[in-house]
């Protein structure tokens, strides 16, 4: 039976039941989805070396790093079995410029494969011992007259069960019995317009270009595919939005609440709430995301929209992510709003049933403003005026949750806070049918984070620089990259394709050097305990730890009992802890921009000057710049322009960055600083085309909104 692009995978040749799982936990189940599993990076294995240009490079401070070479073997291999489960087969290549020692470890069969005489292309990570040039499990094609190597080789995501070449191999059956049935997506006046290729000439190039160029324009094609479709699904997210009905409020004089508050709001929360203000008195729900960086003022804002709330008779709910931080908001919105007359409770999971009980009691009663974490969905709260509902850092909750909550009345404003700058130009993208509110000013009095970036020359004197810190009655965080040492990491690797892979259509060539060896919390707060700080106090935290000894370790901290606080990002967003001043980022160059500003918006809250050091070894370009766009500047937002300017807006949207929600990932092509204005013409052409065509119900639109569907359900169902 020919395949068509709907026909499942199964029925491909040399995909059985085991294999056809292991597809589909990569979301691949027809003939189609495994023409859209674009690759994740390619290798550029067209580059051939001579044995002399790989030595030399690496004499030249060039590292280990991944070279291609044309070697004949030269002696048939010797094989060995160094002990049990553990074998190493070992020849020699040379070419017409020296010799080359390659080495496999398990790999008994490749016997049968190398003998003397035979040519083939290596592809591997070359290191210098000596004098011997050494290659270890590098990949081997051999030299065969009437075929040409491909000179770029993709490289997918895999899933056990599946390799790189067997996934290749279904790719391109794919491509060769089903290509001709693909339809086009886009119109063609677009096309024509933005230069793009075809959707069938993009997918045979994706997975088999014939050159950077070929790859390029097929890239360029298959991004703007997806811009455009999300810029069609937002547009029309924002349009339903628009008609859901909701409570109406009346606009309430905020002189008695504002008068109370020991400064005059900044221009940007002043238009934050006005605009939260118009939205609660419309008739319709407002769905708005309220964006400021660190220190910002957010949650004076929220408590205007509160206040409104309250005065109209409407309770308000505020949720956040952690009981620390619903605790913090607490502590700060319970005075002021009880001096205007607003009952304020909070509502945590760590209290007793005996208090929970009283607490639910108070709230069926009409309590004001309920504070609280995620104990505000639970079954036994009931509101029976709930008119508005604010979730503090929105991204740290899923969709169902946020739903449980709204649903506890009827027609129900939301706000939404974040303290994850964007730019402006992504808010659309980002965030859907939201409308977004963004306080772009700091309050007066908000003091600079002196930044510095060293290396591991640095360490001593960056311990003397922490011990003068807790000298001074301050305290001190540390953030790690990992939580624990992976003592797999310890072993010498048998080389992966993956790990070759050399994502060529991004900015970001730092994979090609060794990256310098991970930080991990435990290991590394055990060490600061017990060999460097033996006479302080030093304490860890992460994110796999239970969450009650997790706030138990944070509260100590804040109460000054701890003196250094090594952490992975859980402390990313958190706790006020005025009396640190010293943020320590280890391996910084494994943080994005975005992680990395809020990490260092953890010191600087309190009087004292405040400081933030990063500690990377990386060699790579890019890395250094991404961490000098840091130590130039503390304005979140100009920092997201210039982290979208280096890396694209795939990592805000789809890859990994904060925006990202629950492993959405809508961009399955890594992010390239292009992207950019690829953005741009995709959102300009998403508007016009909706303009003459809003529900996308035009016969020639069909296919497009077959796409904007699948990618709609694809979002749903991700976030779920």
């Amino acid at each position: 039976m020919p395949l068509t692009l709907s026909s499942p995978v199964s029925v491909m040749r040399g995909v059985g039941e085991a294999r056809a799982s292991a597809l589909a936990s990569l979301g691949i189940l027809t003939v189609q989805d495994l023409l859209r599993h674009y690759p994740r990076g390619y290798q550029c294995r067209g580059d051939v070396r001579t044995v002399a240009e790989v030595t030399d490079r690496i004499r030249a401070g060039g590292g280990e790093m991944p070279v291609s070479m044309l070697l004949t073997v030269s002696a048939e291999p010797t094989y060995r079995v160094i002990r049990r489960g553990m074998s190493v087969l070992k020849f020699r290549a040379f070419d017409a410029t020296g010799v080359c020692e390659i080495t496999y470890f398990n790999q008994s069969y490749l016997r049968d494969v190398f003998h003397t005489g035979g040519e083939f292309r290596f592809f591997g990570r070359a290191t210098l011992e000596g004098r011997t040039l050494k290659l270890s499990s590098p990949i081997h094609e051999p030299i065969i007259p009437e075929r040409t190597l491909p000179a770029i080789v993709p490289v997918y995501r895999l899933a056990a069960g599946l390799s790189q070449k067997v996934l290749a191999g279904l790719i391109r059956d794919a491509l060769t019995s089903a290509a001709a049935q693909i339809s086009e997506t886009l119109p063609t006046d677009v096309m024509a317009r933005r230069g793009l290729c075809t959707l069938s000439y993009a997918l045979r190039s994706i997975h088999a270009p014939a050159d950077a160029d070929s790859l390029l324009r097929a890239r360029r094609r298959l991004v703007f595919e997806e811009y455009f479709s999300l810029g069609l699904m937002m547009a029309a997210a924002n349009a339903q939005t628009n008609t859901e009905t909701s409570v109406r409020m009346q606009q309430i004089d905020l002189a008695p609440l504002l008068s109370r508050l020991p400064y005059e709001l900044t221009g940007a929360q002043k238009r934050s709430v006005l605009e939260i203000s118009a939205d609660l008195a419309a008739g319709v729900r407002m769905n708005r995301i309220l964006l400021g960086d660190v220190g910002s003022g957010k949650t004076v804002v929220a408590a205007a929209a509160a206040y409104i709330a309250a005065k109209n008779g409407y309770q308000c709910a505020i949720m956040a992510p952690t009981e620390i931080l619903a605790t913090q908001h607490a502590r700060e919105l319970t005075p002021l709003l009880e001096s205007c007359g607003i009952r304020t409770v909070l509502l945590t999971g760590s209290l007793s049933a005996a208090q929970k009980r009283k607490l639910h009691a108070e709230i069926e009663s009409g309590a004001d403003v309920v504070i609280g974490t995620h104990a505000l969905i639970s079954a036994g709260v009931t509101f029976p005026r709930l008119g508005l509902v604010i979730e503090d850092e929105q991204h740290r909750f899923g969709v169902a949750q946020r739903a449980a909550l709204a649903e506890k009345g009827e027609g129900v404003h939301m706000l939404t806070m974040s303290a994850t700058p964007i730019p402006r130009s992504l808010s659309l993208v980002a965030y859907g049918g939201l409308a977004v509110s963004r306080l772009d000013e700091m309050p007066p009095g908000r003091q600079k984070v002196d930044t510095f970036v060293v290396d591991e020359s640095y360490r001593d004197r960056l311990y003397a620089f922490i011990r003068r810190q807790i000298d001074d009655g301050h305290q001190v965080y540390i953030v790690c990259p990992s939580v624990e040492e992976n003592p797999e990491s310890k072993k010498k690797r048998t080389e992966d394709p993956e790990e070759l892979a050399d994502f060529l259509l991004t900015e970001e060539t730092d994979s090609l050097s060794e990256k310098p060896p991970l930080k991990a919390a435990v290991e590394y707060a055990a060490k600061l305990q017990n060999e460097v700080f033996p006479d302080l106090t030093v304490a860890f935290v992460h994110g796999k730890m239970k969450t009650a000894e997790k706030d138990r370790t944070m509260r100590t901290f804040a109460e000054g009992e701890i003196d250094v606080l090594v952490s992975t990002t859980v402390i990313e967003v958190g706790v006020n802890v005025p009396n640190a001043t010293l943020m320590i980022v280890e391996n910084a160059e494994r943080f994005g921009l975005a992680q990395l500003h809020q990490l260092r918006g953890r010191v600087g809250r309190g009087k004292a000057k405040s400081y933030c050091v990063l500690v990377s070894d990386a060699k790579g370009e890019t890395a250094r710049r991404r961490l000098d766009v840091l130590r130039k500047s503390n304005d979140g937002f100009a920092i997201a322009e210039e982290d979208l300017a280096l890396r694209g807006p795939g990592e805000f949207i789809g890859g990994g960055g904060s925006v990202r929600q629950h492993g959405a990932n809508l961009l399955p092509i890594p992010a390239e600083s292009g992207d950019f204005a690829l953005l741009g013409e995709a959102m300009d052409e998403a508007r016009a085309l909706l303009d003459t065509d809003p529900t996308l119900q035009m016969p020639e639109h069909e296919i497009l909104r077959e796409a904007v569907d699948s990618m709609r359900e694809k979002l749903t169902t991700t976030l779920n």
